[in-house]
């Protein structure tokens, strides 16, 4: 089943976690939308400049460092996911405590080990 996902800190260079998070996400047939500083498209995946109001968001996988996530905090909640990945490099116990108190479920994982195991 697909878990519409947003990338979010996607970016356009290949070599970069991200960027193969998106192709793998859509190699595993996972709606997928992402959010970068630079737009362009990865695997058909057009990338957002600016934030977009997403609906029915059930993941937000993390590529940006805890200091980058600080002004998404809010964007995050309001979306109302039903999860957020905290990718290697990501981690972020100030924004755990922000999603437990929103009832958001979280976990430090790799998305693409996740998807390679068939446990996303």
């Amino acid at each position: 089943m697909s878990k519409k996902t947003l990338v979010l800190g996607a970016s356009l260079k290949p070599d970069r976690y991200s960027n193969m998070a998106i192709r793998k996400l859509v190699n595993y047939n996972q709606e997928t939308v992402a959010f970068g500083m630079r737009s362009g498209e990865v695997a058909g995946v057009p990338i957002d400049t600016e934030l977009v109001d997403y609906k029915d968001i059930d993941t937000v996988t993390l590529y940006l460092n805890p200091t980058r996530q600080q002004e998404y905090y809010d964007y995050v909640v309001n979306l109302k996911p039903k999860r957020v990945i905290f990718n290697p490099g990501t981690e972020n116990p100030a924004f755990y405590t922000i999603l437990k108190a929103h009832n958001i479920t979280f976990e430090v994982a790799c998305t693409l080990v996740l998807l390679s195991t068939n446990q996303y």
